[in-house]
């Protein structure tokens, strides 16, 4: 976050609003909706379904392939799409039992909700940076500007007077993470930068408009950038963080894991066999991308696609939520966000 005043805005809103309204609602279900029972209750073909909202954003790979190349299915598991459910309330929505799990947040997102009292747990890794030698519309974002502005990096920024808006789809999560480590090697204050929130999609409008000076989207949306002619200006390697700069999390509540751990293994397995898929066939990857969200792709991300996560990549997320004064120093460790060695 560029500002203190942002940043408690922003814990007003995830904690008090994503964690707090979440328990009193929860505690509202049924004891099926609390315990994931409807989970355990097979449908007609045999497969447990596993709830999640629509999965047509950036994120959306591992389960369109787990699901079209049948690795949900050799797992006995079936993925039912809830309806589209905003990017605020996703984690919520796992809390009080209207979804059973969720996918593509980042530790810092995990790791404000937990510290507000959020009973979730990461299980597997999604997202990561790829290795330099890789193609580059495989980093997990990129930041454009108009040719018009003048830009040509983030060292550029200084040259504009006042603040600078830069998009995200929410904060406290890969986006201003990021842009703020690339603009503290750039010599760019982090104050300097005002917060946007806006889907993907829209920052290709928006940075056209005017709305923002700086869009940062993700490979699925890289295509539509170039198309319009914006000008890239930096990309997650710049934060000079290596495969951590990208680093996800597929989370569930604690209480279905610790009642329900073969069948988060069983979703975990499926999802590491569409990882090492989806790595394995960028281009298929990226046609089913394409189709399933109906927007121009021309990569995907590139996945950990490994089922021991290494806590140590989050350090970094955590450290930077400490300094910005959003978490207590010392209350969350890494291991904080795990289910550890529930996907073996």
């Amino acid at each position: 976050m560029s500002t203190r005043r942002g940043l408690k805005k922003f814990i007003a809103g995830i904690i008090g609003v994503a964690v707090i309204g979440a328990v009193f609602y929860g505690a509202s279900h049924s004891d099926q909706a609390q315990s994931g029972g409807q989970v355990l209750a097979a449908s007609s073909d045999g497969l447990y379904p596993i709830r999640t909202w629509n999965q047509t954003n950036c994120s959306s790979t591992p389960w369109i392939v787990a699901d079209q190349k049948g690795f949900f299915a050799e797992e006995g598991l079936k993925v039912v799409y809830t309806g589209d459910t905003q990017p605020a309330q996703q984690i919520p929505s796992v809390i009080n039992g209207d979804n059973d799990v969720g996918g593509g947040n980042m530790p810092n997102t995990l790791a404000v909700a937990i510290n507000g009292g959020a009973k979730i747990k990461g299980v597997v890794a999604g997202t990561t940076d790829p290795a330099p030698e890789l193609d580059p519309r495989l980093r997990h974002m990129t930041w454009y500007v108009t040719p018009e502005s003048g830009i040509k990096s983030f060292k550029d920024l200084n040259n504009i007077q006042g603040k600078v808006k830069f998009s995200t789809i929410t904060t406290n999560t890969c986006a201003d993470f990021l842009a703020n480590n690339i603009a503290d090697k750039s010599g760019v204050p982090r104050d300097k930068i005002e917060w946007a929130t806006m889907p993907d999609i829209q920052a290709v409008q928006a940075v056209k408009q005017g709305l923002v000076t700086v869009a940062g989207v993700h490979p699925p949306y890289y295509k539509s950038m170039e198309d319009a002619g914006m000008v890239k200006i930096a990309d997650s390697f710049d934060a000079g963080l290596g495969p951590e700069a990208g680093i996800s999390l597929f989370y569930f509540k604690e209480d279905f894991i610790n009642q329900h751990p073969d069948v988060v293994k069983k979703f975990s397995r499926a999802i590491v066999k569409a990882e090492k898929w989806s790595n394995d066939n960028p281009e298929e990857a990226r046609l089913l991308t394409e189709n399933w969200i109906h927007v121009p792709v021309s990569a995907t991300h590139y996945y950990y696609a490994n089922p021991n996560i290494n806590p140590r990549m989050f350090d970094t997320w955590i450290k930077d939520l400490e300094d910005n004064k959003v978490i207590p120093a010392g209350k969350l460790k890494a291991e904080d966000l795990l289910a550890l060695n529930v996907a073996q």
